[in-house]
């Protein structure tokens, strides 16, 4: 309909897959950040006196993702691979979809990591007067981020 604004999707519906393959359920995940540096500069026979800025290198940060300590160790093993002395850890594809609340079969977005692979893991606090979910956290570390809009709208 026309005049019409669609309404944000939210944000508690979506899967987590590395390599084509769901990953157990997170309940956070956090971190989509893209910079591009400015680079300026300034001809020597410039009559203004004005800088030019050119975009420079584009800088990711790590995406961390927080799930309740379930059976599953692949990211520790993961990890581990890393801290056995392997200087070219094995990377990933990791897609992160989001979900339409009203038909949660439908993705409506998703965000590609280019060539990740775990750079911190979190493990839970455990406490003996506590009744809370242990939580584990694993971060990745990649080389681009993608957005792709899955939803048909704009």
């Amino acid at each position: 309909m026309a005049g019409e604004f669609p309404y944000p999707y939210k944000g508690y519906r979506f899967k987590v897959e590395i390599d084509n393959i769901f990953v157990a359920g997170f309940s956070e995940v956090t971190g989509f950040d893209a910079t591009i540096d400015v680079t300026e500069y300034r001809e020597g026979d410039a009559k203004d006196n004005t800088v030019r800025k050119l975009p420079g290198l584009v800088k990711y940060s790590n995406i961390t993702m927080k799930r309740g300590v379930i059976d599953a160790i692949e990211f520790f093993t993961w990890i581990d691979e890393i801290n056995k002395g392997s200087i070219t850890p094995e990377r990933k594809s990791v897609i992160i979809r989001l979900f339409d609340d009203s038909n949660p079969d439908t993705p409506v977005a998703e965000w590609q990591l280019v060539r990740a692979f775990p750079c911190k893991y979190v493990g839970p606090e455990l406490k003996g007067n506590s009744s809370d979910v242990a939580i584990e956290s694993i971060e990745f570390a990649h080389e681009g981020l993608i957005r792709t809009s899955l939803g048909g709208g704009a």
